[in-house]
């Protein structure tokens, strides 16, 4: 075996961390401060790369591990937890703001805080609020956040929180400079914290061309060691036809949701490795409970009896999904598995139509957006096929197509009848896919897409957070699905596979069951 020298291994390293990693991504993100917002595409484009939380998930699992907060205790009754903090973390320097001092307990305050009480001064930093707080139930939860000293931080809740701890690992849960927001706040840009952001994380955004690209460079003095490459770069390439000849091509390292048509091409080329993963996914149809027409169960159940689900399975995403019915992905603990999936029954649709006293049938608008992504790689045909479904019973639906962010903007403000809509779990725990989507509080807030409130539903949610028990937990879970089917609080469609593309030479990359993408271990060989 010949050995090589270390200089030149060393430069080889070197060499390899020089490389760009050039990740084709599949839609542009909301923001760059997460707490303001829920996508994905978000997610990875800020949580994932800028910041760092006080307890993360291990790569590629859903353990908690410690990240900023180096250990925590419990207390007995469950209601305090207590986190010491790591010392000697840096913020990200840029040209836009200079750290004077390293990560803090203050920072911890300030994070959190502005989510919890509406008078905190950075509350007034995100005009749409703080949607996964709220829609988790933070501020009621959490009785108070203490100061114990710099390097650690006490939270004191009002009841137990069995996903408590999870909950803190997620997106939403990132830790901002508490300098910076404040620095901000007195110059009257306070909105800035969300475009022009600084955080703990392997990368410092550097700059981002509009629905086009973003730019990062590897955080120098990062806690966890320097990022695997030195450079990361966003192309967002919403097309996912587009992204799959990007990736021959070599014009982008790795790419998501390749549409499954591609996968024969994309797996041929020796250059190139598809992976397909398993994942906390959901794709659905949220049918707005709000609406007249909609707002009858009814109605919602002969939309969801019309629809050839194993078609939809089978075309869109080429056997890459199986049909679902209920809000929980099969996976999941508490999977209610009592509940059987009901059969296509057109006729038993149409006489649900006319019960509901639409003999004539109906017309409805049913938003998609403009392009693929992990819960659905081809929203448009998926529409179309439900569309030629809901024909056959007399209901007329008219495609709306919108871009991503417009997508979410225009459905939160609920102007939908239908909106095809998807979720990807955030914590590995049922609460996630319940109380963010499908709770009275996220009605208010715009994000349950369905518009639908069931008070006996978030009583069956509210007792299960609030045990340990974890057969108790189940069984309140299973009965929150049977008052889910019920109602048809939303139509469960699909559960997908999650798929990726990659050049050979790229290694570092773990897949997750949350369908977020992290590449603070990436790199091109």
């Amino acid at each position: 075996m010949k050995l090589i020298p270390l200089a030149l291994a060393m430069m080889l390293a070197a060499t390899a961390a020089a490389k760009p990693l050039v990740f084709c991504s599949e839609a542009a993100p909301q923001g760059f401060d997460y707490a303001m917002y829920t996508a994905a595409t978000t997610n990875d484009a800020a949580a994932q790369t800028i910041y760092n939380r006080l307890v993360e998930f291990e790569p590629g699992g859903t353990k908690v591990i410690p990240a900023l907060a180096e250990k925590w205790e419990i207390s007995k009754d469950g209601l305090e937890y207590t986190f010491s903090l790591r010392r000697g973390v840096k913020f990200h320097t840029t040209e836009w703001f200079k750290p004077t001092r390293d990560f803090n307990a203050d920072d911890v305050l300030w994070s959190f805080g502005r989510m919890l009480d509406s008078k905190h001064p950075g509350a007034g930093a995100s005009p749409q609020g703080w949607p996964f707080a709220v829609d988790m139930g933070f501020p009621g939860l959490i009785k108070k956040l203490e100061r114990v000293d710099d390097y650690t931080v006490k939270f004191v809740l009002n009841h137990q929180e069995a996903p408590f701890l999870a909950d803190l690992a997620m997106a939403f849960s990132s830790i901002v400079s508490a300098e910076y927001a404040q620095k901000l706040l007195a110059e009257g840009r306070s909105a800035n914290i969300t475009t022009q952001p600084v955080g703990t994380g392997p990368y410092v955004f550097k700059r981002y061309e509009v629905g086009s690209q973003i730019r990062y460079e590897a955080h120098p003095a990062y806690w966890r060691g320097k990022a695997a490459s030195d450079k990361l770069i966003f192309a967002i390439t919403t097309d996912p036809a587009v992204r799959a000849q990007k990736l021959k091509r070599g014009e982008c390292n790795f790419m998501v949701y390749p549409k499954p048509q591609d996968l024969p091409m994309l797996g041929s080329d020796p250059n190139l490795v598809v992976e397909s993963n398993s994942a906390l996914v959901l794709s659905y149809l949220a049918v707005n409970a709000q609406h007249k027409v909609t707002s009858d169960k009814r109605v919602r159940q002969a939309l969801a009896l019309a629809i050839d689900k194993p078609a939809i399975a089978r075309a869109v995403y080429e056997g890459s999904a199986v049909p679902a019915h209920l809000p929980l992905p099969m996976a999941m603990w508490a999977y209610n598995k009592r509940i059987a999936a009901p059969a296509r029954d057109l006729d038993k649709a149409k006489k649900l139509l006319q019960e509901a006293g639409y003999p004539n049938g109906l017309e409805l608008s049913l938003y998609v957006r403009n392009s693929g992504g992990g819960t659905n790689p081809n929203p448009k045909l998926t529409a179309e096929m439900i569309q030629a479904d809901w024909a056959r019973i007399g209901v007329k639906a008219k495609i709306v197509v919108l871009e991503w962010v417009e997508l979410l903007k225009r459905t939160k403000a609920g102007e939908h009848d239908v909106v095809l809509y998807g979720w990807a779990g955030d914590n590995g725990d049922p609460d996630n896919f319940l109380s963010p989507i499908l709770s009275c509080t996220a009605a208010e807030s715009g994000e349950n897409r369905s518009r639908w409130c069931n008070k006996d539903f978030d009583k069956l949610i509210d007792a299960a957070k609030r045990t340990t028990n974890l057969a108790e937990r189940t069984k309140l879970y299973e009965q929150a699905q049977q008052l889910f089917f019920d109602e048809m609080a939303w139509i469960s469609l699909v559960e997908p596979k999650v798929m990726i593309a990659r050049q050979k030479h790229v290694e570092g990359y773990k897949a997750n069951p949350f369908m977020t993408n992290n590449f603070e271990r990436v790199r091109v060989k």
